[in-house]
């Protein structure tokens, strides 16, 4: 949760406190899918620490899982009817296309953006719209590069159909990738999600497709980059 300023000359402000509450903001949190991957090379660190390549090898290897398992704050932007990218990363397609068979949605092509997360990207992903969730299906599948167009329809994945309070349903859809191999989503079929919400991750390098109603103009185009959360794909009349 983001911070009230604090007035000039207390204690928060000042000193030693004032340093550690702009190191916790600058520092992003870490998601607790990452705990094991982070904890793994620190043993590994403390256990060869007589070894100064071991020991070095350990840190390096937590640094990274660290970073790749961070867990920034996002606000969402207040904006009736928008809706949010679900993930950070590149803006891979802006087009059409027929949702995932096994959501049952039809074979109507949908607006749809695809966004594609290199491994440095951050891997969490983030609910699009406020709304109930009416569906979750995994579909196994391919590991195919999650760059290209024909991951969407071959590749595993995982599928989430939600529903706006004034009705509309946007999908959004976990994309495993060359190099993931493991997609984790926490939300279930009734929850009730709000914009912004993390809901789930994918490991290591993939790719998030969000279809939209039918006639919905989308705001951004391919090369473009997102901020999970925050930056605005389309907006809902």
């Amino acid at each position: 949760m983001a911070r009230r300023p604090t007035p000039s000359g207390t204690p928060e402000t000042t000193g030693v406190g004032h340093v550690a509450d702009l190191i916790r903001s600058s520092i992003p949190p870490l998601h607790p899918a990452g705990l094991p991957f982070v904890a793994a090379p620190l043993a590994v660190a403390a256990l060869g620490r007589k070894r100064r390549w071991v020991r070095r090898a350990g840190l390096l290897t937590a640094a990274a899982c660290a970073g790749f398992f961070r867990h920034p704050h996002r606000v969402p932007p207040n904006i009736r009817g928008a809706v949010v990218a679900a993930a950070d990363g590149e803006v891979a397609l802006v087009d059409s296309a027929v949702p995932p068979p096994e959501l049952g949605l039809g074979d109507a092509p949908l607006p749809r953006v695809s966004i594609f997360l290199s491994v440095l990207d951050v891997h969490v992903q983030r609910t699009p719209v406020s709304g109930t969730v009416r569906t979750v299906v995994h579909q196994p599948g391919q590991f195919r590069s999650a760059d290209l167009p024909e991951a969407s329809s071959v590749n595993e994945r995982t599928g989430m159909v939600l529903e706006t309070p004034g009705g509309k349903q946007v999908v959004v859809v976990q994309i495993a990738g060359l190099i993931a191999r493991r997609i984790v989503n926490e939300a279930r079929a009734g929850d009730v999600l709000t914009i912004g919400d993390t809901y789930g991750l994918i490991r290591f390098g993939s790719r998030v497709d969000t279809y939209f109603p039918a006639g919905t103009d989308l705001l951004v185009l391919p090369g473009q980059r997102t901020i999970g959360g925050e930056t605005v794909l389309a907006v809902l009349s």
